[in-house]
């Protein structure tokens, strides 16, 4: 039974998530001619993007910075604290600084601007105040200033961090459809997890081919399918003609409906009871697309044939286990 302890827990975190999408909603009006401005310095960059910030703007600066380098903009964070300690070194003058900071008058960042100046890199400045040191140094200014912090107190980073982080993927994204960032420039960065395999692993990476591929003439009995299913334990057998075209496929499922049927095991022929016109797959497309057919059609296995229909290979739901796909 929920009591008014329960009921009060859910009003506090829907009042956090109503105040962060106001901020959220809030930055459309800030998609400008400054974001633009800010869009093309990055664009131009002959190096790289530096994101720095102290505290909980650091956090999501970091964040910032693994988006715009997975997404095909070369980023990574310097810590304000440790660039005046030697860290400075990493920025050169190909470079771009993005710097975060809510009130724009952080000390740990303030205190390296007079060498970004010197190296004369153009700086972003992503603020709560455009009226704020950080602003009236920036080469351009991000307004990401928000109402009202979710936090009570008013004191917590919640809503400013949500909305620095928005703006942040705004600039990722815009960069990455502007590049013509494609999919497999996405896989390049990300070759390993389960992400990597999606985006990187092939059909012809994971599926049998060769004698572990279970197979039968168009002239075979029921009981020579049932075999050859039994000795490659892939829940299936492929049928085709003399010249190696897959005319259809015969499953455990076929099995139960021709069971039903009483059909005579011994005297049916495979053509009688396979199922022609098969889903088949080619061995170059992505081992995720397999899988989404699969699912899509509501079957476990797959034929994989060659420009001619050729059989090349055979794929299960799980060989797409094993693979690490589903």
């Amino acid at each position: 039974m929920e009591t008014m302890h329960d009921q009060n827990l859910k009003a506090l975190g829907l009042a956090v998530i109503h105040t962060e999408a106001e901020a959220v909603s809030a930055l459309a009006s800030q998609i400008n001619d400054d974001f633009v401005y800010a869009c093309q310095l990055m664009l131009k960059c002959k190096g790289r993007v530096v994101v720095t910030g102290m505290g909980k703007s650091g956090h999501i600066a970091g964040k910032i910075a693994a988006t715009l380098a997975s997404t095909g903009t070369p980023a990574f964070f310097v810590h304000p604290g440790e660039a005046s300690h030697g860290d400075l070194g990493m920025i050169t003058q190909q470079d771009v600084v993005l710097a975060l900071s809510n009130s724009g008058e952080t000390g740990e960042v303030l205190t390296i601007l007079p060498i970004i100046k010197r190296i004369d890199v153009p700086f972003i400045a992503m603020t709560g105040n455009p009226e704020s040191s950080l602003a009236k140094f920036a080469t351009v200014h991000l307004n990401v200033a928000v109402a009202e912090e979710a936090c009570p107190l008013g004191l917590a980073p919640t809503s400013s961090t949500t909305a620095a982080l928005v703006m942040g993927d705004a600039l990722a994204v815009s960069l990455l459809e502007v590049k013509g960032f494609t999919r497999d420039d996405f896989a390049l960065s990300h070759p390993g997890g389960s992400l990597g395999k999606r985006l990187l692993l092939m059909v012809a990476d994971i599926m049998h081919s060769g004698e572990e591929v279970p197979v039968v003439q168009e002239t075979a009995s029921v009981t020579e399918a049932l075999l050859e299913m039994t000795e490659k334990k892939l829940g299936m057998t492929a049928v085709i003609d003399s010249k190696s075209q897959v005319l259809g496929v015969f499953t455990d499922g076929d099995l139960r409906r021709m069971l039903g049927r009483s059909l005579d095991v011994r005297d049916s022929k495979i053509v009688e009871v396979m199922t022609a016109g098969c889903q088949v797959i080619s061995a170059n497309i992505l081992a995720a697309e397999a899988m989404k057919i699969m699912q899509q059609k509501k079957i476990n296995a797959l034929l994989v044939v060659d420009e001619e229909s050729k059989l090349v290979g055979a794929l299960n739901m799980h060989d797409l286990v094993r693979a690490g796909i589903v």
